[in-house]
């Protein structure tokens, strides 16, 4: 068995939060941060005096409020720059995560927030050219409009690894989604 095989995380209110790698979902249950919820494929993790079986869905036993850790994540950078394809969004640049930045679209100065609808990905040219102004007043039009990221990403992430793990469907509300289509 692989130690990465991947388990469905869900938030104690039963909200997908994500996959985490098996080892670490046996160390939850363990711990008892987590409960199991679903076992499949009669996986084992062992160790020299124990052996766990690993589950395929786990449940948090508190309640995460994901959406303010969320705001407060290290992350944004990646998760802005993954949402705009690593492209700069005015001059249409493919770029790496060392070659972009990020734009302010409202300068801060002008009471700009550094919130992701207010954020894109800019190559250090355009980021410079544009300066203090708004896209508008420095005629450079950005060729997609921001929009809230995180769900999106998340959900496609999920529903990609839930494609090989049809007892991840109903957590994730996709059981629907295969009758009707």
């Amino acid at each position: 068995m692989s130690l990465n095989r991947k388990v469905l995380l869900l938030n104690a209110s039963y909200e997908a939060l994500g996959v985490v790698a098996a080892a670490r979902a046996v160390r939850l249950v363990w711990k008892g941060a987590a409960q199991p919820v679903e076992y499949t494929g009669g996986c084992v993790l062992r160790s020299q005096h124990y052996a766990f079986i690993v589950p395929s869905v786990v449940r948090l036993v508190e309640y995460i409020d994901l959406r303010r850790r969320r705001a407060q994540s290290g992350k944004q950078r990646i998760h802005i720059l993954v949402r705009d394809k690593m492209r700069c969004q005015y001059c249409g640049v493919r770029g790496t995560i060392f070659d972009l930045t990020l734009d302010h679209i409202m300068p801060r100065s002008r009471g700009g927030r550094s919130e992701p609808e207010n954020l894109c990905a800019a190559c250090k040219p355009c980021n410079q050219r544009k300066g203090d102004r708004t896209p508008d007043e420095a005629r450079m039009p950005l060729l997609a409009s921001p929009s809230a990221l995180r769900y999106g990403l998340d959900r496609a992430l999920l529903r990609h690894y839930a494609a090989q793990r049809p007892e991840w469907r109903p957590y994730l509300f996709l059981a629907e989604e295969s009758e009707v289509a």
